[in-house]
């Protein structure tokens, strides 16, 4: 999966924390909710603005930092949201 399509950084939003496009969701946030117990289901009916895709994304984007055994710079997304 390329998570890139899903996954940017934007100083303006969360501080640049990893953001899932289109949202004020970080990635911490989210796996956060996997963390405390929640499903995809109900993570989903809860932001409806989220699409399964995009918590797919979340998961390759933390597979991919863990690989690099380091935390993944994002390079400052230009685009508005």
């Amino acid at each position: 999966m390329d998570w890139q399509q899903y996954i940017h950084s934007d100083p303006q939003i969360l501080l640049g924390k990893p953001t899932v496009k289109g949202t004020r969701l970080s990635v911490e946030f989210l796996l956060g909710l996997f963390a405390a117990g929640w499903t995809t289901q109900q993570i989903l009916e809860n932001y409806p603005t989220l699409t399964p895709e995009a918590l797919r994304a979340v998961f390759a984007f933390v597979a991919e930092c863990m690989r690099e055994e380091a935390l993944y710079a994002l390079p400052l997304s230009t685009e508005a949201s």
